[in-house]
């Protein structure tokens, strides 16, 4: 990933070194390093991938919607739409990437809801995300989760993704519908205007 030419390349390069550090606050992201074979040869039912994968699905949503309780009606319907369709998946990591396609559906849905009842509440206050997930955090890493909220749909899904979902750009791309190249031009660009905002709110 680059940064745009008129882009300050070492702040950027500061960016992207915190937003790099998010998938330590994804449980399921550390696990599967931990045990990689494991994970993918052990058989698992519905309610085993509730239990492993139910938290980082809505944190996933809360970096999505910026708000608790709106994450936690979206994954509730990923998973009542996984056991819809659970006879039709054909292993453990698509039964995740149904539900991570789910998550990133619903949330898009939600925020247009928001936008037609013209109801949306800006992003930053703190009780809008986890709190037990944001006092694990530095003052670094929150204001950098803080500034995802001002960033575009799409460009916050792909940082999302990347950086705390652990995803390479062909994931994403399958993940959101997008092309690889949109996939890496979007996350350039998204890098670079979080570094904006960063740096206009510290001045």
């Amino acid at each position: 990933m680059t940064a745009p030419d008129d882009a300050p390349t070492s702040y950027v390069g500061d960016i992207e070194a915190t937003l790099s550090t998010l998938a330590a606050f994804n449980p399921v992201i550390l696990s599967a390093d931990v045990l990689p074979s494991r994970a993918s040869q052990v058989p698992q039912t519905i309610d085993d991938i509730y239990k492993s994968h139910r938290m980082s699905m809505v944190r996933l949503a809360i970096l999505l919607v910026d708000d608790m309780g709106s994450a936690e009606d979206v994954v509730q319907d990923a998973f009542a739409g996984l056991y819809r369709n659970w006879g039709n998946l054909r292993d453990t990591q698509a039964a995740v990437g149904y539900l991570r396609i789910a998550v990133i559906n619903g949330s898009r849905s939600m925020l247009r809801r928001r936008r037609t009842a013209r109801a949306y509440v800006p992003p930053h206050e703190l009780d809008a995300r986890s709190a037990e997930s944001m006092a694990m955090m530095s003052t670094e890493h929150q204001s950098v989760i803080t500034a995802l909220g001002d960033l575009a749909p799409r460009q916050r899904e792909v940082l999302v993704l990347r950086y705390y979902g652990g995803l390479s750009e062909a994931e994403i791309a399958e993940a959101t519908g997008l092309s690889t190249g949109t996939v890496k031009s979007t996350a350039s660009r998204a890098v670079a205007k979080l570094g904006d905002i960063i740096r206009t709110r510290h001045q």
